[in-house]
């Protein structure tokens, strides 16, 4: 498991570094084989659905450019129609890899921000009522939860 975990972190690094000299493909390989070593379980690993979280990233991507289009229509409003406030969202999320998956989505998507995470809530800074909506709507809990397949019994 290990070995698989190395390979597929380094792939990983070689396809985001987009650099193949051979300095950064040995720093890759040994930061690759550091972390499957230092951490042999990767207990979120298991649970991962791939599918579901390929199928995540395009979502994720849609979502930033439909908030992108409206925080850039607030800003050239000359009214700056804005009301910012912090939310304190409930979720059902207790475990670290889907509160930062949560959490980290949520800052990507322009007119919010996770400020605070803590098991089973965040608290999250929105620019506007529809991006307050758009963070309450559930849909990005479903995605997540989908990504992080794990059975009930595991929860």
């Amino acid at each position: 498991m290990r070995i698989l975990t190395a390979v597929i972190l380094f792939a990983l690094w070689l396809v985001l570094s987009a650099t193949y000299d051979p300095a950064h493909v040995i720093v890759g390989a040994v930061v690759s084989a550091l972390v499957a070593w230092l951490n042999p379980a990767l207990p979120h690993m298991r649970r991962l659905s791939w599918f579901a979280a390929l199928a995540y990233q395009p979502w994720l991507f849609g979502r930033i450019l439909k908030s992108g289009l409206h925080v850039s229509r607030l800003i050239l409003d000359p009214k700056l129609p804005i009301s910012p406030e912090l939310v304190r969202h409930k979720t059902k999320f207790t475990r670290d890899g889907e509160l930062v998956a949560l959490g980290n989505s949520i800052t990507l998507t322009p007119g919010t921000i996770t400020v605070e995470v803590a098991p089973g809530e965040l608290v999250v800074h929105a620019i506007d009522e529809e991006s307050r909506k758009d963070l309450l709507d559930g849909s990005f809990e479903a995605k997540i939860a989908g990504v992080f397949a794990a059975t009930e019994g595991e929860r």
